[in-house]
């Protein structure tokens, strides 16, 4: 009986041993993590359970909403792949030590600090970092703001490939007559992929400004067609393509080129070339105006990893799941560095950003570029590495230091894998 006993002991030793093994393997691994928290959580809705509704700004309802987006507004739903792309997982999460002002940073340090719900760090087809926070899961669909704007742009560049599209130097109303006798109608292609149309547009995030009109005339109670809505902006104070200008408007001008020039829906439009062949896992949401047209700078929703498949399509330079879905060429010009001098050399915040087709690139030697939402949306992108960051988030203000501190967060991501 006492040998029995022993035994039995020692197998229950053994036993909570391998237990305690696999869970330290799980915790190192790089597995979905999912909190139910995050910084100051109450002020976000915590208590409220992260509610979904008006108004869409307040700090309380921004979780839920930039996660509900679909049952808040109409929307176009883009299917996933039949055959998802496999992506595989680091056998330990990164870690990442940076500084930032006079402390020193980690990877936990900034989730404890920053109203993140998602952050995503892959190689090639490889997950090195998947964290969520207040509740959000893998599952869940992250409004992507001005994210949406790259989608836009790199759809152009295979309309082109397809011969939708001309050129770049055609003019607007090439491909929407309805815009002829208007500013909009004369601008060139590449103007509005570069951001210049020259046309009069503020967008200060301020109210009002025109970028509120812009999106009350599409959202809001007046409802108007986006032809409609754009003629009303009919001002031009600089030449095409020579004056830099983040307007909302240029986008919106693009997504009626791309919709005239395929006679499709932006939706079924990236569904077929983008969404599916890239191996999507999961369905994605495009808001769209009473006319049933995408709104093509903003309103785009995706999972973390999905998002992560369009960033490693970018990171390969348009190539993913073994076919070029992107041209490739277009790829290399819509995000080659930026010389300084070029009105294109732009200044964002405090940090001389450039910008190519709906694209923010980044200083430095080689590509590095990023797509940008307001509120700390971000996918970071770096071909000679193939290193991919995907960030979501509920920042209330715009502009606050959480943008300068993800920078320093991915420049020290890229220095750990810039000699492999």
């Amino acid at each position: 009986m006492l040998a029995w006993r022993s035994f039995i002991a020692v197998l229950a030793v053994v036993l909570v041993a391998q237990t305690d093994i696999a869970q330290a393997q799980q915790v190192r691994a790089a597995v979905p993590v999912f909190s139910p928290t995050g910084p100051d959580a109450e002020a976000y809705g915590e208590k409220l359970g992260y509610p979904v509704g008006l108004p869409l700004s307040e700090q309380r309802n921004m979780i839920g909403n930039f996660t509900h987006a679909d049952q808040l507004a109409p929307t176009h739903t883009i299917a996933p792949a039949e055959h998802p792309l496999q992506l595989l997982r680091a056998p330990s999460e990164i870690s990442v030590k940076f500084t930032f002002g006079a402390e020193t940073a980690s990877l936990s340090k900034y989730l404890d600090t920053n109203p993140t719900t998602g952050l995503l760090i892959a190689r090639n087809d490889t997950i090195l970092f998947e964290h969520y926070q207040y509740g959000r899961t893998d599952h869940d669909h992250f409004a992507s703001q001005s994210l949406a704007k790259t989608l836009t742009g790199m759809m152009i560049g295979i309309a082109i490939s397809e011969g939708a599209i001309r050129s770049i130097d055609d003019t607007v109303e090439t491909y929407v007559p309805e815009l002829k006798g208007t500013e909009m109608g004369v601008t060139p292609i590449r103007a509005l992929l570069h951001m210049a149309s020259g046309i009069a547009f503020t967008e200060n995030f301020g109210n009002p400004d025109d970028n509120v009109h812009l999106s009350n005339s599409l959202l809001g109670p007046e409802k108007l067609d986006p032809i409609t809505a754009i003629s009303r902006f009919n001002k031009r104070v600089a030449p095409p393509d020579t004056v830099w200008h983040y307007s909302n408007l240029d986008t919106e001008g693009l997504s009626l080129v791309l919709t005239h020039a395929t006679h499709m829906s932006m939706a079924d439009y990236l569904q077929t070339r983008i969404w599916q062949p890239m191996g999507a896992e999961a369905s994605a949401n495009w808001q769209v105006d009473k006319t049933g047209q995408e709104v093509g700078y903003c309103c785009f929703s995706a999972t973390l990893r999905d998002y992560a498949r369009f960033g490693m399509l970018l990171a390969h330079d348009g190539a993913l799941n073994g076919r070029q879905i992107i041209p490739r060429q277009w790829l290399l010009d819509a995000t080659e560095p930026v010389k300084q001098g070029s009105f294109l050399a732009v200044n964002h915040e405090t940090n001389p950003w450039g910008y190519g087709y709906q694209t923010w690139l980044m200083p430095g030697p080689h590509r590095t570029f990023f797509l940008d939402g307001r509120a700390g949306q971000r996918i970071l992108v770096d071909p000679a590495t193939h290193l991919v960051l995907v960030h979501t988030a509920v920042r209330a203000k715009p502009g606050d230091a959480g943008s300068a501190e993800l920078v320093e967060l991915w420049s020290s991501v890229l220095k750990q894998f810039q000699n492999n």
